[in-house]
């Protein structure tokens, strides 16, 4: 095998590794997102549901009650619900009786075994872009939209949590996707690798100015 052939699989191997961290990572810290806002806002429960934007749904990620981990991969339309219309104005909302409100999606929560009486969701969102949505559901007192405040807290770090992973995912899909471009990728990673001293340090400022014009 050739130089360039095995710095190409020394270079997948790499990334691919990179992603499987990232997903059990990212996995990790939706899961105490949702277990510690539930035990903060003395609820029932809490859920997380991110946007597939190619399948423009939102799906259940995370869940904080070990008997609700069946719900984990469950899917809606992106606009349907009180999740979609979180998600799709971009605003937190509380609401005290959820089967009377209009936006409430009875059949979701019907396939959900689990008809929440109140909630209270915030956006996650990351710079321009909506991810999805963080949910509370039935707390043991009133819902506030003082406390929006800190659960939006709990909407950030999901959020730079899911930025982290889709960046892996899509230096994954890059990989997957583009023989060429690999190759000469892992050209550029076994020549610096090769080099020494100043050399290396030279190569290591193009390489990061080269990023940096890519970037703008």
């Amino acid at each position: 095998m050739s130089e360039a052939a095995m710095s190409e699989d020394r270079f997948r191997a790499a990334v691919a590794a990179g992603v499987a961290g990232s997903e059990d990572a990212y996995g990790e810290l939706l899961q105490s997102i949702v277990q510690v806002a539930r035990a903060i806002f003395n609820a029932k429960g809490s859920s997380i549901w991110l946007l597939d934007e190619e399948a423009d749904e939102l799906v259940i990620e995370a869940v904080a009650r070990e008997e609700d981990r069946h719900l984990l991969g469950m899917r809606m339309p992106s606009g349907q619900g009180i999740a979609g219309w979180v998600l799709t104005t971009r605003q937190p909302i509380a609401i005290e009786d959820v089967q009377s409100d209009p936006r409430h999606a009875k059949d979701v929560a019907e396939r959900m075994g689990y008809v929440p009486k109140g909630l209270m969701a915030v956006p996650i969102l990351h710079e321009e872009r909506a991810l999805g949505v963080l949910q509370v559901l039935d707390r043991q007192t009133t819902f506030s939209l003082g406390e929006m405040d800190l659960l939006a807290m709990f909407a950030n770090q999901a959020a730079i949590a899911l930025d982290l992973l889709l960046r892996a995912r899509t230096a994954k899909a890059v990989l997957d996707g583009a023989d060429a471009d690999v190759a000469a990728a892992a050209r550029l990673a076994a020549a610096l690798d090769g080099l020494e001293g100043k050399r290396r340090e030279a190569g290591l400022s193009l390489l990061n100015a080269l990023e940096d014009l890519l970037r703008k």
